[in-house]
């Protein structure tokens, strides 16, 4: 027998996982099937220790389009780098296995998560952590798993397992949680605006229900895992350094230089300080091992840094910026920036900055989205832009990296929750935040110049977004949590618990750990806190723009909307698209579809009002007792024929012009002569016959015209022919 296949129950589906078949060379392979959707994940570590001074951790999300039976649609027909899609798939699974791996663990490591088939139902973005989880364990990778990763969704007010992708479209939350049997490690949710009492319980329930996996994971590790390799521990270089330098830290002014205000200005003081001690502690003269020494010295100080502020928060409630736990840094705004951007927004919030800019397009700018799970066509673009100048770095500027394609979903899941319906706001929408400062939470301030950037504009949001990062320290079973956090208390804390939402409730979280997970506890302490700091900066936004502006920004284009006879769409498109050039060319986009709705898209009001005259008059259904100011285009001996609109003209006939009798038409009417006409018949043959309004009731009506062989259309369809 080739391989061994273990099961278990997850939403009422089957789970299994086959290991010992596929990809056997590798140190640990496994290949999940949930539904019809299939993966194959490997993980695998370089033997030799890497240099770096970070965990050299990859992990990629490789979509096969063969998955959905299609071939690619690139020049080349073969996939290409990655989507947006499987981006955010392969953070999911990085996010929740990066904190296990043990201190110190420097091994080059690539975890591949590969589709081979995918049933649209399904979704493969939580399969593959748990892949991962599975790959790893029985690997000779040193880790600290397993863990399980599933999905929750809202529908009807109650909490469905992994729903399918038709379930999430009648979901008002879609939340992906990854954990433990003990805790949870990473949070991602969207919502459309719950409260928090409702998402600490899908977190629960998430949490119960991946057990289930869990023990599934254990038994496999149990049974076929293989031993694990050595590793050199964090600390080995210089074990003894840190107690030493953390007396020598607190005498020189450790304190104070990390309760320097300006984040430049901290980091050049406790460099300075550093730098002084490890001068103290070198060798004059000394070259061999100097070196490493200095590596050694470097990293204790690096410990000590990390530790003196834990204490602070922990011990004393103070923070690098002299802050206490739960005070949001000072907040200034400023609206409409950029004087021919449609909306702009520029928020600050200590030394974070991002420009928000807001800009109105057409159906024509939305982006296909088609991936192993789904086509459709996004009406909301939000872009996210890190340049190295917003850390005072220089850095070789390239392609979106992943953490801005993260960090701009977030935000656009937070925003999209409040916009309205296309039906009632026809544009397609685009933020960009261009991140200008950045010292902690560069998303969330993202989300507040977006939301504040769109209502600048003038789009109708449903309520105002803003965004907070939270923080937590947790030593010994003593924990704070931080509201607002720098980026000094990221690197050096336990988590980044960034939540976004209205004054209602929460519409976007993401999570991330750097220990063994948090309780549930923490985590409604934690969005308790959130929500307080959300409603703070929800005012200083009110102050500045308290609602949507009333009227679309003066640079923005208007959309002009109508409706017209489906049956008439080919006289507006015209042969081979002759007419709706024709009508582009006045200075406008159209678009048609094929209810007959027509939407006429221009940054010249003037212009967009032309076209819809134009395209009204190209529509236009003649109707019994409608008037108009016809124009004479021909005579014949029995009356005139009379231009009432665009292609339409009716006849008035000789006895409809006068009270008294005329002998020829020219005697009342002539070629290019003007009047007013109002329509009295429309045959079944759509022939139409006038009368001049003023005649009405002085005059005897002039019979209808026989209607076709076969019968009148007011009695009803023609009954069968009989031989």
């Amino acid at each position: 027998m080739i391989g061994k296949t273990y099961t278990t129950v997850l939403g009422g589906r089957e789970l299994s996982i086959e290991t010992g078949k596929l990809a056997k060379l590798v140190s640990g392979s496994v290949t999940l099937r949930y539904g019809d959707t299939m993966l194959l994940v490997t993980a695998q570590a370089r033997e030799d220790r890497s240099t770096l001074d970070f965990l050299p951790l990859t992990v990629e999300f490789e979509e096969r389009h063969y998955a959905v039976g299609k071939i690619p649609g690139s020049f080349h027909r073969r996939e290409g780098r990655p989507g947006e899609r499987a981006i955010l798939s392969a953070r999911i699974t990085d996010r929740q296995i990066r904190p296990l791996f043990p201190k110190g663990y420097r091994h080059e490591t690539q975890v591949i998560i590969t589709v081979l088939s995918a049933d649209q139902q399904n979704l493969p973005d939580v399969l593959g952590p748990i892949g991962a989880s599975a790959a790893l364990s029985i690997s000779d990778i040193p880790w600290g798993g397993p863990t399980a990763c599933v999905r929750v969704g809202l529908v009807d007010g109650g909490y469905v397992l992994n729903p399918t992708t038709d379930q999430l479209t009648r979901s008002t939350l879609d939340l992906v949680v990854a954990g433990t049997r003990d805790a949870v490690m990473m949070v991602e949710a969207g919502a459309q605006v719950v409260d928090e009492e409702t998402m600490v319980g899908a977190i629960e329930f998430a949490h119960a229900e991946m057990q289930g996996v869990l023990s599934l994971i254990e038994q496999m590790r149990a049974e076929l895992g293989a031993p694990k390799f050595n590793i050199l521990a964090e600390g080995d270089l210089a074990p003894d350094l840190v107690p030493e330098l953390m007396e020598a830290a607190r005498t020189a002014g450790l304190r104070d230089a990390l309760l320097t205000v300006k984040k430049k200005e901290r980091g050049a003081n406790l460099k300075a300080l550093r730098d002084r001690i490890i001068q103290d502690r070198m060798i004059e003269g000394e070259v061999e091992g100097a070196e490493e020494r200095i590596l050694a010295l470097k990293s204790a100080f690096g410990k000590v840094e990390k530790q003196e502020l834990r204490r602070l928060i922990l011990e004393e409630d103070l923070r690098a910026d002299g802050r206490n736990s739960r005070t949001v840094r000072p907040i200034w705004i400023e609206t409409r920036s950029l004087p021919r951007a449609h909306g702009s927004a520029i928020f600050t919030r200590g030394e974070t900055q991002v420009l928000g800019v807001a800009t109105l397009g057409t159906e024509r700018d939305e982006i296909l989205v088609d991936d192993l799970t789904t086509e459709e066509n996004d009406k909301f673009l939000l872009h996210y832009n890190f340049p190295p100048y917003s850390t005072g770095e220089v850095k070789r500027m390239g392609g979106q990296s992943r953490r801005e394609v993260g960090h701009g979903n977030l935000a656009k899941r937070a925003i999209r929750a409040v916009l309205p319906s296309f039906e009632e706001f026809p544009y397609v929408l685009r933020v960009v935040g261009e991140v200008l400062e950045s010292n902690g939470s560069s998303s969330m301030a993202t989300v507040c110049a977006g939301t504040l950037a769109l209502m600048d504009a003038g789009v109708p949001l449903r309520a105002p977004v803003a965004g907070v990062a939270m923080g937590l320290v947790i030593e010994d079973g003593r924990y704070r949590i931080l509201t607002d956090i720098l980026g000094l208390e990221d690197a050096l804390g336990d988590m980044d618990f960034k939540v976004c939402g209205t004054a209602e409730g929460v519409t976007a979280l993401q999570m991330d750990i750097k220990v063994g997970g948090i309780t549930p506890a923490i985590m409604r302490e934690a969005l308790a806190q959130a929500r307080d700091a959300r409603l703070h900066i929800l005012g200083k936004m009110a102050e500045v723009l308290p609602a949507p502006r009333p009227e679309l920004s003066p640079t923005a284009p208007r959309i002009v909307s109508l409706k017209i006879n489906p049956e008439l769409i080919g006289k507006v498109i015209g042969p081979g698209g002759k007419q709706i050039r024709e009508l582009e060319a006045m200075g406008a986009q159209i678009t048609v579809e094929e209810d007959g709705s027509v939407r006429i898209f221009s940054a010249d009001s003037a212009a967009a009002e032309a076209v819809r005259a134009r395209i009204e008059g190209l529509t236009k259904t003649a109707r019994v007792g409608e008037e108009y100011e016809g124009t004479v285009v021909k005579t014949a001996p029995f009356g005139a024929f009379v231009n009432l609109f665009p292609g339409q003209d009716g006849m008035l006939h000789i006895s409809q012009m006068s009270e008294e009798r005329i002998q020829a038409v020219e005697d009342v009417l002539n070629v290019g002569d003007k009047l007013r006409v109002k329509i009295v018949n429309v045959d079944d043959r759509g022939k139409i016959d006038l009368i001049r309004p003023e005649l009405e009731g002085k005059i005897a009506p002039r019979e209808p015209r026989a209607p076709r062989s076969g019968g009148d259309r007011d009695r009803g369809p023609r009954p069968p022919r009989r031989d």
